[in-house]
């Protein structure tokens, strides 16, 4: 299966993640915050990246915008986890590049097919 990087800060929700992507049969890489993500994107050029929006220091939008910008990983996908289910939130999140969306608190069977969508189209 694909090499899948989690960007999450929040314990529960990155064990959730790891768990679902691993019984899915896929390799993950972790990092709690924007900084170390883009680092190992950069070096293990992972298939997807799952990143939180609201993260310390760097935001998931502006690790998405550097993340699109550089050439050695701007065609990786990446959706968005996030709470932000505001009116206009997803367009954000799409303008800063984000591929995908999911909605906190995720649901399993849409959190597995949004991967399984991304990773066809990559």
């Amino acid at each position: 299966m694909a090499k899948v990087l989690i960007i999450e800060d929040n314990a529960t929700n990155m064990a959730l993640s790891v768990f679902l992507l691993r019984s899915a049969g896929h390799t993950v890489l972790t990092a709690t915050d924007a900084e170390a993500g883009l680092t190992l994107a950069r070096d293990d050029h992972p298939a997807l990246i799952l990143m939180d929006i609201q993260l310390p220091g760097m935001d998931g939008l502006q690790a998405t915008v550097l993340l699109k910008r550089d050439d050695a990983t701007r065609t990786i996908p990446v959706i968005a986890l996030t709470a932000l289910a505001m009116k206009g939130d997803e367009e954000r999140i799409r303008a800063a590049g984000c591929d995908g969306y999911i909605a906190k608190p995720m649901r399993y069977q849409e959190f597995l097919a949004s991967v399984a969508t991304q990773l066809a189209r990559a």
